[in-house]
């Protein structure tokens, strides 16, 4: 009986009671969960496994097992594929399982979805323009998807795209928001033209300090005086020569769910900076002020806090490159492997506007690393790949964990890292759990 199949037996049996099915598992007995509540409860896994839990422990208190730390859903997102999780159906958020981003450029279907506010119902890309205005350019002006596919050099690069709550789930008091698990990244090819170039168009005045972006989403009120999101970047992030303003993804159009038929991709921020169905772009002399750009909207308290602390807006600052992050792609989470057969294992790593400079990978819960084959990435920006060779030293229940540093010296961290009230940026270690027979 497979991990997966064990798991789903549990989660049955106890459908009206999930704490239950925990106390079953792992012995809970208090919330955090203590080290002897956890050794206690590796007893009960082994038994139900049929297989020790080699290294057990080292498995830091207050995480359980990664073989049943994922959920699943049933539900279908047109043009997506039937894997995606969704977390939300008004507006739709949805996020890809690990296993399913297993590519080294993601598929449009297999990208996530972060709406915060509901798809334009009438799109014609004939008619269909972008404005620039705002206190810092010398001009409004106007261009139709037609002109800017014209006037513009063209331009594709490979972009990673993550959104800053993911991870939100794994945080402790809970964050509000969706609860994203690790889904919420992908890294696809991009085409459009250079936002810099549109924006030199307008004439930008020396006062231009950012930029503010406006979409043709409308708010789930459907109040149409109320913007559902209308955030931006600094100027200098705008003028880099990988932000786009784009229309495809791997040579084909932009899903209506990723901002058909045009958006912004800012790659290494937060996904909320790249506009999806982008109508408008207003270069500020001063940080926008749209929705979502104040508050404790995708901002983190600019000093640590205690966990669960009530932090004032005005420490709050504004996120901007993300962090140091890691994914196990293949295999699947709960894989039953052969003790005589080495397991290789791969997946991606990124690091906001940084590169990554090593990956380890560790089976003793961090005790011991294992140095993983990192390649480069094919353009500033991409995520990039690892791979691994990995030799267990008997049968037995193991976790094979992943950690990424950048080339500033900054580390995933072990366990889920400072706490915020949003639950943003979470980039602790990616784990997957394996079956040695």
């Amino acid at each position: 009986m497979s991990l997966q199949e064990i798991r789903k037996g549990i989660r049955t049996m106890y459908a009206a009671d999930p704490i239950r099915a925990d106390w079953e598992l792992f012995g809970r007995s208090s919330d955090p969960l203590t080290r002897r509540g956890f050794l206690s409860g590796f007893a009960t896994m082994s038994a139900i496994l049929g297989a020790e839990v080699v290294f057990g422990r080292f498995l830091p208190a207050g995480l359980i097992p990664a073989a049943l730390a994922e959920e699943t859903a049933d539900f279908s997102i047109p043009g997506k594929h039937p894997g995606l999780v969704v977390l939300n159906d008004r507006p739709v958020n949805a996020e890809t399982p690990a296993h399913l981003l297993d590519d080294t450029v993601t598929p449009a279907d297999r990208l996530f979805v972060r709406n915060n506010g509901l798809p334009p119902a009438v799109i014609d890309p004939a008619t269909w323009t972008l404005t620039i205005d705002g206190e810092a350019v010398e001009k409004s002006v106007s261009f139709s998807l037609a002109e800017l596919k014209t006037r513009f050099k063209h331009h594709s690069y490979q972009l990673t795209l993550e959104c800053g709550g993911n991870g939100r789930s794994e945080f402790d008091p809970p964050a509000h928001g969706n609860q994203w698990t690790t889904g919420a990244v992908g890294c696809p090819r991009w085409t459009g033209v250079r936002l810099a170039d549109v924006l030199r168009a307008a004439g930008l005045k020396d006062n231009a300090v950012y930029i503010g972006y406006y979409g043709a989403d409308t708010h789930i009120s459907g109040n149409p005086d109320k913007v559902p999101i209308s955030r931006g970047v600094p100027l200098a992030k705008a003028m880099e020569d990988e932000s786009l303003i784009a229309w495809q993804i791997n040579g084909e159009e932009l899903p209506l769910m990723n901002g058909y038929p045009l958006r912004l991709v800012v790659g290494g921020w937060p996904a909320s900076t790249s506009g999806k169905w982008l109508q408008r772009i207003s270069v500020r002399d001063r940080i926008h002020d749209g929705p979502k750009m104040g508050g404790y909207s995708y901002r983190v308290p600019c000093k640590p806090v205690v966990p669960g602390a009530d932090v004032e807006e005005d420490d709050m600052c504004i996120i901007e490159s993300m962090p140091v992050k890691s994914l196990v792609t293949h295999p699947r989470s709960g894989v039953v492997h052969t003790l005589s057969d080495p397991l290789t294992v791969r997946g991606h790593a990124w690091a906001g506007d940084s590169a990554v400079d090593t990956l380890h990978v560790s089976i003793d819960f961090g005790q011991t690393w294992q140095a993983a084959r990192l390649k480069k990435p094919v353009n500033r920006l991409a995520w990039q790949h690892f791979d691994a060779r990995i030799k267990f030293p008997q049968t037995g229940y193991y976790e094979v964990w992943a950690r990424a540093t950048d080339n500033g010296g900054r580390t995933q961290p072990m366990v889920v890292p400072g706490w915020n009230p949003k639950g943003y940026l979470n980039n602790a270690c990616h784990r997957i759990a394996v079956k040695v027979v």
